[in-house]
């Protein structure tokens, strides 16, 4: 068996009535013109949208056949066992020229009850925002049920909302329950567990493609919604140059930032994990198995398998990346 390499996939383009032109305007998507994308899909396993190879030797091989072959090898001993043939992470970029619907996604237990399926914990990055573009994450007050009820019902609920302004570098760690939309003006980077689960609540009182309105999930978003207000919901962290800034950690990923101007090197015989790397503006060589190197640029995603125990970092002059992986729960 051929030994593993740092895989790049093909993005798989979603075409969204509230998408732009960001994705290959800005981050360099070989996208039509006159479509809007509203999202490219840059490693997945979700459904019939299976990511596939698109370098060296494994392209056109697709990631469940990879994981099928060489296991923990791929994705690490300890993902591997638990996760089996399902990637555990989606990876997008998404670019949002309109809101979208306010919504929200169930955990893991109710998402296993209803559906088989996982709950969605995700985190955005704002790669890029227009001058007042705002989000939507969580409540703006003290919230109950029947508080909540009465403005759905009333077609007030976006005064419950609590909206940021936000601009390029700004995070949000959104756990499953957390009631939240996209903005208008915003292109990010999205990282989650490997789910199409999501309740849509309100939808603007906007028709759908085919002129009738979107479906809404309002007894399963019931169900889901965390009411809890807590105050405050950007997720702050230190940027540091030239090592690795944390953004987030949790159960379903570690999301670093990685701002590079010059070379430096990583172990990662220890992590029993596979790492990606979404590169957010300027361009790296990383070098591998010592003599063996890849190149992202912005725009593109890479996947380090497991298996590959050092890598040495190579910006050209200045890459800006995101760095994620599974963290090893310590044994008891």
């Amino acid at each position: 068996m051929q030994e593993l390499y740092p895989l790049k996939f093909k993005p798989i383009y979603k075409e969204k009535i509230w998408g732009d032109q960001r994705l290959r305007t800005q981050l360099n998507k070989a996208i039509d013109p006159d479509k809007n994308m509203g999202e490219s899909w840059e490693v997945s396993t979700v459904n019939d949208n299976i990511s596939v190879v698109a370098n060296g030797f494994l392209a056109g091989n697709n990631l469940e056949e990879l994981i099928e072959v060489y296991m923990g090898d791929l994705v690490g001993d300890s993902i591997f066992k638990k996760h089996g043939m399902q990637f555990p992470l989606l990876f997008k970029f998404i670019d949002a020229d309109d809101v979208l619907s306010i919504q929200v996604h169930p955990d893991d237990e109710m998402a296993g009850r209803k559906h088989g399926d996982n709950g969605k914990t995700e985190i955005w990055y704002v790669i890029s925002a227009e001058k007042g573009a705002q989000l939507i994450s969580g409540f703006n007050q003290e919230m109950d049920r029947d508080t909540y009820l009465k403005h759905l019902k009333n077609d007030t609920l976006p005064d419950l909302l609590n909206y940021e302004k936000v601009e390029s570098g700004d995070v949000f760690y959104l756990p499953a329950g957390r009631i939240h939309a996209i903005g208008a003006g915003i292109l990010l980077a999205e990282i989650q567990q490997t789910s199409d689960l999501t309740y849509r609540i309100y939808d603007w009182n906007r028709a759908g493609p085919d002129g009738k309105p979107r479906e809404l999930h309002t007894d399963l978003a019931l169900e889901a919604l965390d009411f809890k207000y807590y105050g405050q919901y950007r997720t702050p962290y230190e940027r540091k140059k030239n090592e690795a800034s944390n953004l987030v950690t949790c159960d379903y990923f570690t999301t670093n930032l990685m701002e590079l101007t010059k070379p430096r090197q990583r172990d990662l015989f220890e992590l029993d994990s596979f790492i990606v790397y979404m590169c957010l503006d300027g361009r790296v060589e990383l070098v591998y198995d010592e003599d063996s190197s890849v190149r992202i640029e912005k725009g593109e995603t890479l996947m380090i398998p497991a298996a590959i125990e050092h890598l040495a970092y190579k910006p050209e002059p200045y890459a800006k990346l995101l760095e994620v992986y599974i963290q090893k729960k310590e044994e008891s």
